[in-house]
């Protein structure tokens, strides 16, 4: 029979448990933990309930609704996770678990961790402060579009500029926005566009995409850039609910790449409207004071009878000067008018699309524009962009 009083001390299963459970949280406060999400439950309560597991082994885990505000993810089954847990026992069933309190994908986590500590870095040093943003002007003169050349982005910018003001000039520097090598290529068409001093206004732009189809857009090197540039520059990249690096070095964030074309692009027709709904109140406003002059006039006639005729002729003559002052208006206003036409039929006739309608065309090579037969060779593909379509050709003679 055992002697208890020479024994160790008896457990209880509770007091074991309660031991265990301790002992687990004071040796492992805090771990982070890769896996595969398995066996998801997600009863009433609001809580998930599901298992991490990898080719040999799995442990249960539990993510309380009071830290959904946390994840980045919604779990699902089959989702390879990146977690922060603490591990502990459940002590009812004496079932090892983690107590999830981060959870977020793999791939994409490491992406917003980095996303998140360079932005830290570069707030730190001043770079998103407002007071170094620089303003754009109410009417640029040459438009400046860093994209890709063959992406929705560039096709999306150059149809709202042509709504608004056709005439606008509006030059590309293309560029890759996707891939290792698009953040240098984006640094180097952003310098090209500052050491060629062509335009005024300068959109950085691309389509909507996953973290890691902007990540060019988060690069330091492109940061440092855009700050660089003399030119003020709009970005416009990816879906309104996307923001990268570049949105908050530049001196102003659109929304998507037409919302930046519409924020930094004149409207034409607008400003036509404004400028006769000027010259209407102002012609009201001049005849109202006429109209009071007038009954000025008409009072004192009747207060002084003797010097009628000289009122008379008083009369006659604002009669006159109003004549005078309507027909100066007119006057002014077809002058103005036919100035603004002058202008616009300038701007036009320099407009790049508006050479493409007269039967010229834009001839690239490797994404480049070419200027000189000894860019290209025999075999060489071509791209030619005319007013109305593209093409895709072969150089079969070079002169």
């Amino acid at each position: 029979m055992l002697d208890i009083s020479t024994a160790q001390p008896v457990y209880t299963v509770s007091q074991l448990n309660q031991e265990v459970r301790s002992l687990l949280e004071l040796a492992l406060p805090s771990i982070w933990l890769e896996g595969e999400i398995s066996n998801l439950r997600a009863p009433g309560s609001g809580h998930m309930y599901f298992s991490l597991k990898d080719a040999h082994a799995q442990v249960r885990c539990a993510l309380f609704r009071n830290r959904f505000s946390l994840k980045q993810i919604t779990p699902k089954d089959g989702m390879h996770v990146l977690v922060r847990a603490n591990v502990s026992l459940y002590e009812e069933r004496g079932d090892f678990q983690l107590i999830i309190e981060q959870i977020e994908e793999v791939g994409d986590g490491a992406l917003r961790r980095a996303f998140e500590a360079l932005k830290q870095k570069l707030a730190a040093t001043g770079l998103f402060d407002e007071t170094r943003k620089k303003t754009f002007p109410a009417w640029p003169t040459c438009i400046g579009v860093v994209t890709s050349s063959t992406g929705a982005a560039v096709r999306d910018i150059l149809s709202v500029l042509k709504r608004r003001c056709a005439s606008l000039p509006v030059i590309i520097y293309p560029t890759s926005v996707q891939g290792a090598q698009a953040a240098d290529q984006i640094v180097a068409a952003l310098r090209l566009a500052n050491a060629r001093k062509e335009c005024d206004v300068l959109i950085l732009a691309r389509g909507g995409g996953s973290l890691e189809d902007l990540w060019p857009f988060n690069e330091e090197r492109v940061a440092h850039a855009i700050a660089d540039s003399d030119i003020p520059i709009i970005s416009g990249i990816g879906h309104e609910i996307d923001f990268t690096i570049a949105d908050f070095v530049a001196d102003q964030r659109a929304p998507t790449p037409s919302a930046a074309a519409e924020c930094i692009s004149p409207d034409v027709t607008a400003s036509h409207t404004a400028l006769l709904r000027l010259h209407a109140r102002l012609v009201q406003t001049i005849r109202q004071q006429f109209s009071h002059l007038a009954l000025l006039l008409q009072h004192l006639q009747k207060r002084l009878p003797h010097p009628k005729k000289r009122l008379e002729d008083q009369m006659l003559r604002v009669d006159g000067l109003l004549q005078r002052l309507q027909l100066a208006q007119k006057n002014f206003m077809q002058h103005q008018t036919a100035k603004l036409a002058l202008i616009m039929q300038s701007l036009n006739s320099i407009s790049p699309l508006n050479t493409l309608n007269r039967g010229y065309a834009i001839v690239m090579h490797e994404g480049k524009i070419l200027h000189d037969a000894s860019e290209v060779e025999v075999g060489n593909e071509v791209h030619v962009r005319l007013a109305r379509g593209e093409l895709g050709c072969a150089v079969q003679k070079i002169n």
